[in-house]
């Protein structure tokens, strides 16, 4: 059997079936992991990780810019975002797809402070050539994003963040793992941008508790110039 790259917390949150309408949810640690529980693949414990963690987390009123349809025009769903320099990927690296996201980010409570577990999102958007085609993905631990179109994949790790006031960073990641040919087999760096939502609970808690805490971001994909 594959190793679980989860551990119990994510398994126990795709286990949980706690209706949820916003806000952050927060759920004591399970008591044991069970040996009868399975590894279901990354991208379908992200799926339905945001299932367990309140799937009308997104209900509440949201900016009228949002109505548009994410997968047509990102951009327009999120907004266009004003990009700091210090997020720009280097010269050489051109854009490849912007998709916006929804899910939460999920935090884990150690020595009495929250700490990022994982992230849990799906995204839908567009590529950036012509004719442009639809994307759609989930966006889980490592970081990840994998097409739920075509299973590629990328991973990245940060190596520029800008503090925004009141919400996660905005980030600009470098790939450190790719999969596949598809859309995000060749990605080279990733941008989180637009952020909203998704800071840690506020005050102490109680150790190998989890909470989810909504979060909505657009991220863009680079590979490569030809």
């Amino acid at each position: 059997m594959p190793v679980d790259p989860y551990g119990p917390y994510c398994r126990e949150a795709v286990q949980a079936e706690v209706p949820h309408t916003g806000g952050t949810v927060t759920r004591n640690a399970p008591s044991r992991p069970s040996p009868a529980r399975t590894w279901i693949g990354a991208g379908a414990v992200a799926a339905a990780l945001l299932v367990a963690w309140g799937g009308t987390a997104f209900s509440q009123e949201r900016p009228a810019a949002q109505a548009a349809d994410p997968a047509a025009a990102p951009e327009a769903a999120y907004g266009t975002p004003d990009v700091p320099g210090t997020l720009v990927p280097p010269p050489g690296h051109v854009l490849s797809a912007t998709a916006a996201a929804q899910g939460v980010q999920v935090y884990r409570c150690a020595s009495g402070a929250w700490s990022l577990l994982e992230p849990a999102a799906t995204l839908a958007g567009r590529t950036a050539g012509r004719p442009a085609r639809r994307v759609t993905a989930v966006h889980f631990r490592g970081p990840s994003w994998e097409s739920t179109d075509d299973g590629s994949l990328v991973e990245a790790a940060a190596v520029a963040s800008v503090p925004v006031e009141g919400t996660i960073a905005q980030v600009l990641l470098k790939a450190t793992k790719n999969r596949g040919t598809g859309v995000f087999g060749a990605v080279s760096y990733v941008q989180r941008l637009a952020t909203s939502g998704g800071v840690a609970p506020a005050g102490t808690c109680t150790d190998g508790a989890t909470a989810g805490v909504p979060y909505r971001a657009l991220y863009r994909f680079f590979t490569p110039a030809a």
